[in-house]
């Protein structure tokens, strides 16, 4: 995940690792970081933005402490796959799905029929 739309203004009121934490948290919900999904290298952020290491370390630590990603020893951070993400996920991969059914010309019946269909199938598959 090496381009991530995060900007900092040094103007702002706001704390540059407050800025951080803030967007990434959006891109999260959002569905735009998705559960499993690898955030940049603290140190690589840092560079990235023009800030200092312990300024993106302190934004990391809030999203972890918040439950948004977790660190891993030899994967470094990533999106948590909690509870509260995994309706972003779900909901992001629907919009995928619509877009996709747009594209192909199907309309709204076939693809809801499409998604009753396939959620059939992977309740009997459970």
């Amino acid at each position: 995940m090496a381009d991530l739309p995060i900007t900092v203004d040094a103007h702002s009121h706001e704390a540059p690792f407050e800025q951080v934490r803030a967007q990434l948290a959006a891109l999260i919900a959002a569905g735009h970081l998705l559960p499993g999904d690898r955030l940049p290298t603290v140190r690589a952020l840092a560079a990235d933005l023009g800030l200092a290491v312990n300024t993106v370390a302190r934004a990391f630590k809030e999203l972890e402490a918040s439950g948004l990603v977790e660190t891993r020893r030899r994967a470094g951070t990533v999106v948590a796959s909690g509870e509260h993400t995994a309706d972003v996920a779900v909901a992001a991969l629907a919009t995928r799905f619509a877009v996709a059914a747009r594209a192909a010309g199907i309309d709204d019946a076939a693809a809801i029929e499409l998604v009753r269909s396939a959620l059939r199938q992977s309740s009997r598959s459970s």
